[in-house]
């Protein structure tokens, strides 16, 4: 990056206050641990040139009208570097967060552990990842900005593990730093938009606007909510259909409102999270993020009614994963032909990445509201539905499979297909009384539940 922010700065640009914490007590030996010649001076050195006595600086900050315990890096000092001081500090800010119940931000940028302190230094990178972990337990979010550079274990810890990760634009950010890259390593490869690129980032966020961001984020993230969400009334055609093929036919007609539509209207402050922390992501097929409802949080995960690919689970799976952790209700949006079906998406693992998200969903113990706004295709729509709180919009379907596909399964000639969606029962009020769905949403609060739902 062309300019590069101490610690200090950095804080400045996101905090609106900032209240340093204690440093625990005691005083290295002068060339450290292994006694490396020299490093005693060099230490005196950096603390000359950046006022500071070690590679972290950490408090507590009002971030956008949220408390947080932010954990600061300079590169200045020895190149951002961690040693044993690095983590006594890191320790004991995530102990104060847990204490206090507050959201933890590091503000990354480091060039990995110390050398002169050598397995003694790498071995903080137990200690920071076991502190993120109990944070985690403690249902407590962690929002890494990665900043310029981020490499070497401060990336696979404090960066690339947080919950959520932003990255400022042009930061270099990679496990392996420049000095030991192969020779005819791709550059590219080691940048922030390579990261969100292939889903081990969340989003680019320029320095101006940081501030708000980060604290459109610690607000959406720090608020529990015990309640279901209520599904968003339907926004398309409000009159049954007659038929099964009727009903395939408005799930799959361009004018039909998708996912974007609905998210518009019942979602203020969205914020996204994308990529499955694979290598992967699926912006064309899977939306998520969390957004505000009626002054409470929403994650939400929506399908787009294109084909869904395995990043697109994974990274559903990850959204359902870190709402329940979070304790803030989900709701999904189904509308999909079916799971990606090409070889590239079995070779990505679509099996595994549909049973990941059935199992996120089944396991989850925040509330989960699903609605059907078009195609529901097979098992690659299912895996995103509520078990016993899926609803359905007038303009949509849920199928075994396509109809086309189970006449031709069943050696069905083509012109037996509508009948076929007829005997495959796939009209909303047809799932309504099998008992697939809940309910028909109608507009605004006019729904259709299931009899066993309704109140005596």
């Amino acid at each position: 990056m062309a300019d590069r922010l101490s610690a200090r700065e950095v804080v400045a640009l996101l905090a609106d206050d900032f209240t340093e914490l204690g440093h625990p007590a005691g005083e290295p030996s002068p060339d450290g641990p292994l006694g490396w010649p020299g490093y005693g001076a060099a230490r005196t050195r950096a603390a000359e040139r950046t006022g500071e006595q070690e590679s972290v600086v950490c408090g507590t900050a009002g971030i956008g009208g949220t408390r947080a315990v932010v954990v600061a890096f300079e590169f200045g000092f020895l190149g951002g570097s961690l040693g044993e001081r690095t983590g006594d500090r890191l320790v004991a800010a995530y102990a104060h967060a847990r204490g206090h119940g507050l959201p933890v931000v590091p503000l990354v940028a480091t060039g990995g552990s110390r050398m002169q302190e050598g397995m003694l230094a790498l071995t903080q990178l137990q200690r920071v990842a076991r502190e993120s972990a109990l944070t985690r337990e403690a249902g407590l979010p962690q929002i890494a900005v990665v900043r310029d550079p981020t490499t070497g274990g401060g990336w696979a810890t404090l960066g690339a593990g947080a919950d959520v990760v932003l990255a400022l634009p042009g930061a270099q950010v990679g496990f392996a730093g420049s000095r030991v890259r192969p020779v005819d390593a791709d550059p590219a490869a080691y940048t922030a938009e390579a990261q969100v690129a292939v889903g081990a980032a969340d989003a680019l966020v320029r320095p101006e606007e940081l501030r708000g961001t980060l604290g459109r984020w610690l607000r959406l993230l720090t608020r529990p909510s015990t309640a279901p969400v209520p599904p968003p009334p339907a926004l398309g055609r409000t009159d049954l259909p007659a038929t099964g093929w009727d009903a395939v036919r408005r799930a799959r007609s361009p004018e039909r409102p998708r996912a974007t539509v609905y998210l518009d209207a019942c979602l203020t402050s969205r914020v996204t999270i994308s990529g499955d922390r694979c290598g992967g992501t699926d912006p064309d097929g899977m939306l998520c993020g969390f957004g505000e409802r009626e002054g409470r949080t929403v994650a939400y995960a929506a399908q787009t009614g294109a084909a869904t690919r395995p990043a697109g689970y994974r990274t559903a799976a990850r959204l359902v994963r870190l709402a329940d952790r979070l304790g803030i209700p989900v709701l999904t949006l189904v509308d999909t032909p079916g799971a990606a079906n090409d070889a590239e998406a079995e070779r990505q693992g679509a099996g595994a990445a549909i049973a990941d998200l059935f199992g996120a969903v089944a396991a989850a113990r925040t509330p989960v509201t699903t609605l059907v706004v078009g195609e529901g295709g097979s098992g690659g729509a299912l895996a995103l539905a509520a078990p016993g709180n899926t609803w359905a919009t007038p303009d949509s379907y849920f199928s075994v499979i396509a109809p086309e596909l189970a006449a031709a399964i069943l050696k069905r000639p083509p012109e037996e297909v509508e009948n076929t969606a007829d005997r495959l029962r796939v009209r909303p009020q047809d799932l309504v009384e099998l008992g697939v769905v809940r309910g028909v949403v109608g507009p605004a609060d006019r729904t259709e539940e299931h009899p066993a739902d309704r109140s005596p």
